[in-house]
């Protein structure tokens, strides 16, 4: 039984990894980006001279041959389904028993003239962070087109080198369509403080040729000429499926599936970036380029394929899995401010969600807890430069705690390190004047008390 897999991403080699441990069934991973598997969220790292490429690689060369998992470097031209065949555009074909698609996303274009110059690029790809390095030196401006948080990376990156940046953002406020207002007027501050010029409600209308085929300037859709010799372009990311229009396959914005992860074709399955679920769950979007989705599809999947093929030739031991995201989380950082999201959080509300928010004087760290005006159940936390514990807000939003109850316990929450100042107190105080209660904290939020909590028995405090 062969199985190949299309995407040496953080799906497809979470998928590699679990099919090995299930089965012991012949795996080729193909891919055109690199020879081994590298954390993608660490390019912005390598740029800024924090890590060596070779140390965003989890593991060591000798990890495939160990595991048996063969390794591939080429660009698949075309899918035969037909005959379970991939193309290269080498010439190369190598059949499949059974195909993982996870071929990630690739950098938004809009048909803007120009954006197939030299010195235009996303920041998805590791060929986009060599073209970075390659129009770095001497660089005079970037300009970068797009408020996500691609964006801000590539912002922050070029900001490292003290490379000047001009920041196009369409929108009214950085990534208003996500972010509350408050958080949104917080970062754009923060980005205007580090001497980025954040440019709100422009966005790009043209890129000029020098006459060699690279960037030279920008026009804003205000008719404003920027000077620059480099372009970024990070108005989101679709799913990478360009190649897979004559398969067969059914697609939409990506790449179809069930919630089993299979595709509309047979013994065809997808995972990662690329992927557009028929049926999400309740809150949960069709497509979601987030790491942590990407590897629990990996994992998800790798229990169908071996699953479905053993259904095939004799009884099964491995049972298939529904791929089933939990509860929403995203975290990311915003040049110097860390962000976490947990639940839902939506910057324009419904009536029955209720906002406790909290922002420090400086205006560098806020906390946001929604909750449903009706049932009080917690619905969300929004958190800038303060950590939660992961584990703590999943328990309360996926049992609904009433609020009062996270208030008064929300010191088992923080994750800061010991001596940091905390801000239950400020967070409760800000509940108390909005409600007319007169609540306060229960809990110190001692580690002893923190595992009894997950474990279903929190304790009192002592003392």
């Amino acid at each position: 039984m062969h199985v190949v897999i299309l995407g040496n991403g953080i799906s497809g080699i979470t998928a590699a990894r679990f099919v090995r441990k299930l089965s012991d069934y012949q795996i080729t991973v193909v891919s055109s980006e690199t020879d081994h598997f590298f954390s993608r969220t660490a390019l912005m790292y390598i740029y800024m001279g924090h890590m060596r490429f070779q140390d965003t690689q989890p593991y060591e060369p000798q990890f495939w041959k160990k595991n048996r998992i063969d390794l591939k470097r080429a660009r698949v031209e075309r899918l035969d389904a037909g005959s379970k065949t991939l193309h290269f555009d080498s010439g190369e074909t190598l059949a499949y028993d059974k195909l993982l698609l996870a071929t990630g996303s690739k950098s938004n274009k809009f048909g803007w003239p120009g954006q197939d110059l030299k010195g235009v690029s996303g920041l998805y790809h590791y060929q986009d962070l060599e073209t970075m390095e390659a129009y770095s030196p001497g660089l005079k401006r970037a300009v970068i087109v797009g408020g996500g948080l691609i964006g801000i990376e590539m912002a922050e990156m070029f900001h490292s080198r003290h490379i000047p940046v001009t920041f196009l953002v369409r929108e009214t406020s950085y990534w208003d369509g996500i972010l509350p207002a408050e958080e949104s007027q917080m970062i754009n501050r923060h980005i205007r403080e580090n001497g980025i010029d954040l440019r709100l409600q422009t966005g790009l209308k043209e890129i000029e040729d020098d006459g060699t085929g690279r960037v030279c300037a920008v026009i804003t859709d205000k008719g404003e000429r920027i000077e620059c010799g480099y372009v970024g372009l990070t108005a989101g990311v679709s799913p990478n499926i360009d190649f897979l229009k004559d398969s067969g396959l059914e697609t939409n914005r990506g790449i179809l599936v069930n919630e089993y992860l299979q595709t509309s074709l047979p013994d065809v399955f997808a995972a990662g970036d690329c992927v557009e679920l028929r049926q999400p769950q309740p809150g949960r979007r069709a497509i979601e380029a987030v790491w942590y989705t990407g590897r629990m599809m990996g994992e998800t999947v790798a229990y169908n394929i071996v699953a479905d093929t053993a259904v095939n030739r004799q009884p099964s031991t491995i049972n298939r899995q529904r791929y089933n995201p939990g509860i929403w989380f995203n975290s990311a950082k915003f040049i110097d401010i860390e962000y976490q999201v947990y639940g839902d959080i939506q910057a324009r509300a419904p009536e029955s969600h209720v906002s406790i928010y909290w922002e420090h004087p400086e205006g560098r760290k806020s906390v946001r807890i929604v909750y449903d005006k009706n049932t009080s159940s917690v619905l969300g936390f929004n958190l800038m430069g303060v950590r939660y514990r992961h584990e703590v807000c999943n328990k309360w939003l996926r049992e609904k705690t009433p609020v009062e109850t996270v208030l008064q316990n929300l010191a088992l929450a923080n994750f800061d390190p010991e001596f940091f100042k905390t801000y239950e107190k400020e967070v409760i105080a800000v509940y108390n004047r909005q409600s007319g209660r007169n609540l306060a904290s229960k809990r110190q939020g001692r580690l002893d008390e923190v595992i009894q909590f997950l474990k279903g028995r929190a304790v009192e405090s002592r003392g």
